[in-house]
């Protein structure tokens, strides 16, 4: 929840009314009531999930520009997306105005299904001026969080987590923040999480498991002494990481272990014609593995994946079929790996805390070449999905007919989304955003992020977490449950008709993780529904039985 809704909610106690929480009176005037202290938490559970699109997505094949849909195909008739036809495009929302009409790459159905749902977001042409066509120091720059002319020894996301966590490495991990600042899916650390000094705020993983076992089975004795040299130097950044990496590994394993996915299938293969090397999701595993992080308890606040292969000069579609191929895979797998994700959470109820953006080091080139591809270009869109966000366009379709050398000009500078993230999801002070260097943008930033205002229950519901296991199941039903305050409980078994079938009312649960298991094995075979109460919140999860 925003500072600014939940002081909404205190504007209608500070006239001195008086609510109940099961009962038991709250006053606004008291700094430690219940309602500031779960306002407090919820400023500070909010995770941030960004997935690069390595090599530069055609923005022009993913977000189609309907009101100028004749330039677009005159500029790229080897590789345009269909108007008419079994795989035409899909109309994103025909109730925005007309330059803001635009259609999805038909492999998008997931995208579509979370825009419907009021989950997705399209920023349009972002870049920065005098974007340079170099994937090397473009990605740098969208890394660091400078212009084109800055060069930054340190990432935007280092400079707010090192401003916002000081101290680092020194005093972390400890008992209040154990987990990673920052995590990097896959083998290396990028310049983003990079501090003005030291190590980066960030560790590098694939599997957390495996990450533990790597750590454990490798190491020597450090030197005693180093010289006084930049051999020295860099021999003792290298021991700080290994360091850190040695400090979070049983707790990232332990995370792991305790969290799990629900029965959402995250997908795997692209269903239609593509290469071989483009047909297998690689999104899917990164996000699973985020999500049972979560699903453990992790806090960490900054998770970045990686998808590569959109640096598409050649071959971008089958000659046959522009709607297929390469391009079209890798947007198949971001869209249903996305959704899979945020279902994932869903049925975790974990979905509110995330927020997922999708960005690239630059676009590319309105016209195609001849080799069925399309070449470095400019601006392009950016996707963001959450259940915190205002859905819809924003900005203009690019104007086809007035390029800037061929390319989409920029629209949005890329920082002006980024200090959204600053300053409304992550609630950072005007200092924070200042030490990030985004301060020049906080009067420009893009208002896409928007949380509801939150009712008393509801504030109370946001700081729960339900999680039922196995789903299916055949005889035994674990429920565990997570509460930031303690709590009067009870966990009703329903028929899918609402009627109670078992109940199980805990003694009054204090704040952590809890768990109560259930016996199936007398009961029918079918669908049930698990129900918490925890004082005047109620969550609810389907489960299945199959014996």
């Amino acid at each position: 929840m925003k500072r600014r809704d939940f002081v909404r909610l205190s504007s209608v106690l500070s006239s001195g009314m008086l609510l109940k929480f099961n009962g038991v009176p709250l006053y606004a005037f008291s700094e430690e009531n219940i309602l500031h202290q779960i306002a407090k938490n919820s400023l500070n559970d909010k995770i941030l999930v960004l997935i690069e699109l390595h090599g530069g997505n055609d923005g022009l094949n993913t977000i189609i520009p309907l009101n100028q849909y004749g330039l677009y195909y005159n500029n790229r008739a080897n590789i345009a997306i269909p108007e008419n036809g079994l795989r035409n495009y899909i109309t994103l929302d025909p109730s925005l105005p007309d330059n803001r009409q635009v259609g999805l790459h038909p492999d998008m159905v997931a995208a579509k299904a979370m825009y419907d749902e009021g989950n997705m977001a399209v920023i349009q042409n972002v870049s920065y001026e005098n974007m340079n066509g170099s994937h090397f120091r473009s990605r740098d720059v969208w890394m660091m969080g400078g212009g084109y002319n800055d060069y930054y020894n340190s990432g935007w996301m280092g400079r707010y987590l090192d401003y916002t966590y000081p101290g680092y490495p020194d005093n972390y991990p400890s008992v209040q923040y154990p987990d990673p600042l920052a995590i990097e899916m896959g083998t290396a650390v990028s310049l983003a999480f990079h501090r003005d000094q030291g190590i980066p705020a960030g560790l590098s993983i694939q599997d957390p498991v495996a990450f533990y076992n790597l750590i454990q089975g490798v190491g020597v004795d450090p030197p005693i002494t180093l010289p006084d040299t930049h051999a020295g130097d860099e021999i003792e950044y290298i021991m700080q990481i290994e360091k850190q990496a040695h400090n979070y590994a049983e707790r990232l394993k332990d995370v792991f272990e305790a969290g799990s996915n629900s029965n959402v299938v995250y997908p795997d293969l692209y269903p239609y014609i593509a290469p071989a090397g483009a047909k297998h999701n690689p999104l899917s595993p990164q996000l699973q593995v985020i999500s049972r992080l979560i699903s453990g308890g992790i806090n960490t606040k900054i998770f970045v994946c990686r998808i590569g292969g959109f640096d598409t000069h050649a071959n971008q579609v089958v000659n046959n079929n522009p709607t297929m191929g390469s391009h079209a895979a890798l947007l198949y797998h971001i869209s249903s790996a996305v959704k899979a994700f945020y279902d994932d959470l869903q049925n975790l109820g974990l979905d509110h805390r995330v927020l997922t953006m999708t960005f690239s080091e630059f676009g590319r080139r309105v016209a195609s070449n001849a080799s069925y591809g399309t070449d470095h270009g400019n601006a392009a869109p950016m996707l963001v999905f959450g259940t915190c966000i205002n859905p819809g366009v924003f900005g203009n379709n690019p104007d086809l007919g007035n390029l800037q050398y061929g390319n989409v000009p920029m629209e949005f500078d890329y920082r002006q989304v980024f200090t959204s993230v600053m300053k409304d999801w992550f609630n950072a002070s005007d200092e924070a955003i200042a030490t990030v260097k985004f301060e020049n943008f906080v009067e420009s930033r893009i208002d896409y992020v928007e949380c509801k205002t939150l009712s008393t229950t509801e504030l109370f519901q946001e700081n729960l977490s339900l999680h039922c296991y196995p789903n299916p199941t055949q005889e035994q039903l674990n429920v565990s449950y997570y509460l930031k305050q303690d709590a009067a409980v009870r966990i009703d078994l329903l028929d899918f008709s609402g009627r109670q079938i078992a109940s199980i009312t805990e003694p009054p649960s204090t704040m952590g993780s809890h768990e109560v298991v259930f016996d199936l094995s007398r009961l029918s075979q079918g669908t049930y529904l698990v129900r918490l109460f925890a004082n005047d919140a109620v969550l609810m999860k389907k489960i299945i039985l199959s014996h």
